[in-house]
Parts: structure tokens; C-alpha cells; sequence
């Protein structure tokens, strides 16, 4: 089942389909579509073969044909794009491309969430943001990706309000033992508490990580602990318990669930 056939100067590409779960809840919120060759190749061997010039082009093609296979396997849930800001800047309606495709394809637009890598808009962030300000009102969400990558991560709280933040998988790796990553986590966490940003934890492969951000009152997850990505299909979905982890500090209280980001799971 190829997802797409591009240009002849373009790869051939497809998907793998991961889930984003409530660990509280044991439900999927939500599948981030992962492009792929159409051999299940990765992703950076799909990307390296984009011509600069076309970039803007393949990734706008490469999101409507996310939203048609989706589609096709059936998805009720949110479903998350990759988007490259440089992209975006180089071909402003882009987005709207990807739009218009999840109307043609029946996917609501409020089950549209945009991920943008955190390192990709910081250089350029107003622009990033007003450009995507209009997708927004008509309910597309965004979540930033890789958030905690640069030293310039908070500030994007402010600047683009973002619906969710994905903390960056360096932060998660290890977190259970104590050190530094830690107390950033912390500070990440209570940011976005007080602002009402969803938390989601990716990158989660171990049950000491899960454990240690769980007692963190982190409840969003994605990794390889609860589902590998699938190739065109949904997989099968693992539920753990978290064992009991003595925190090396106190630890705040959480607010409930947002219901702003997950109310149509």
C-alpha cells in the first residue's frame, strides 16, 4: 500500500504509524505518521535524496499523502505531520495544501496536530508563527518537537503558544538516574503546567525512564517501552506499570488533564 508516487526527480516514500498514549488512561491520544521509503527504509535515507530545491514541494506532498493513508488505514484519533519550517517559509501555503488534502479526505481539521522541530524555528520564529496563525484558527494544533534541544527552548513557550511540546528524547534518555537532566525536566514540566501545554515524553524505551517521568505526573507518552512504529498499519499497543521510583526531590503537584488538546480522542 506506497503512499504516494512523486515526481520522478523525488524518492518514493510511504509511512510508519506510531502512537502517542495516556498512561494514566491506558488509551492511544493520538498516531504521528513517520515517512519511510517504500521498503520501510529510514527516514534520513528518504530525505537525503530531496533535491534543496524541491524540499518545500516533497514535504508538502509528503503530508497529504500521510492524511490519505491514515485515512485508508482507518485512523479516529489525531494524526501528527512532520512539518519543516524552511519549508513553510519557501512556500507559504503550504500548509494549506495539507488542509484542503484532510478535507478532501474526511479528516477533521481539529484532529490535525503540526509537529515543528524545535531547533528549525528559532532563528525565525515570528515569521514561523504568523504564517501558521491562521491554520490555527481554523483547529489545526501544533506541537513543538525535540523541545529542549537548544538553550533557547522556553522562550518558545511565549513566542508560539503551542498546543504541545515533545520533550526531546537526549532529555528522556537515562532520566531515572540522577543528574542535571533531572531537574531541566522539572523546570519543563512546571512550565508548562502553568502555561496548560500537554507534556508528551517521547522516546521512551526503558520501564526506569517511564517510571521516574510517571512520578513526574507525565502521563503522555511515545517509544519503543509502548509501540515501535509500524510499517502502513497501527501497531499493536503495550501498556506498562510503572514500579515505584523514590524521587531525589520533591516533587510539584500537576494540574489535570488538558482537555484543550485531547478533548476529540
Amino acid at each position: 500500500m506506497s503512499a504516494a508516487s512523486p515526481p520522478a526527480s523525488d524518492p518514493a516514500f510511504s509511512f510508519a504509524f506510531q502512537p502517542i498514549v495516556d498512561a494514566v488512561s491506558h488509551k492511544i491520544v493520538a498516531w504521528e505518521a513517520l515517512i519511510r521509503g517504500t521498503w520501510d527504509e529510514p527516514a534520513w535515507q528518504v530525505l537525503n535524496q530531496v533535491s534543496p530545491l524541491r524540499l518545500h514541494l516533497f514535504d508538502q506532498a509528503a503530508r497529504a499523502s500521510a492524511v490519505a493513508l491514515a485515512m485508508r488505514l482507518g485512523i479516529n484519533r489525531p494524526l501528527h505531520l512532520n512539518l519543516l519550517p524552511q519549508a513553510l517559509e519557501s512556500n507559504p501555503k503550504s500548509l494549506f495544501h495539507t488542509i484542503e488534502a484532510a478535507r478532501q479526505a474526511g479528516l477533521p481539521l481539529d484532529r490535525i496536530v503540526i509537529e515543528v522541530p524545535e531547533a528549525s524555528v528559532v532563528e525565525d520564529r515570528t515569521r514561523f508563527a504568523s504564517l501558521i496563525k491562521d491554520a490555527r484558527a481554523l483547529g489545526v494544533r501544533l506541537a513543538i518537537d525535540d523541545f529542549g534541544a537548544t538553550w533557547a527552548a522556553l522562550t518558545l513557550l511565549d513566542d508560539l503558544e503551542p498546543d504541545q511540546i515533545k520533550i526531546d528524547m537526549r532529555l528522556i534518555r537515562s532520566v531515572d538516574r540522577p543528574g542535571p537532566r533531572q531537574a531541566i525536566l522539572r523546570a519543563i514540566r512546571r512550565a508548562c503546567y502553568d502555561l496548560k501545554i500537554d507534556v508528551i515524553a517521547e522516546g521512551v524505551e526503558t520501564l526506569a525512564e517511564f517510571s521516574f517521568l510517571a512520578g513526574q505526573r507525565i502521563r503522555f507518552f511515545q517509544g519503543y517501552l509502548f509501540a515501535r512504529p509500524a510499517f502502513e498499519a497501527f501497531p499493536d499497543v503495550h501498556f506498562p506499570e510503572p514500579v515505584e521510583v523514590t524521587p531525589s526531590r520533591p516533587v510539584a503537584s500537576s494540574r489535570p488533564q488538558s482537555t484543550r488538546s485531547h478533548k476529540h480522542a
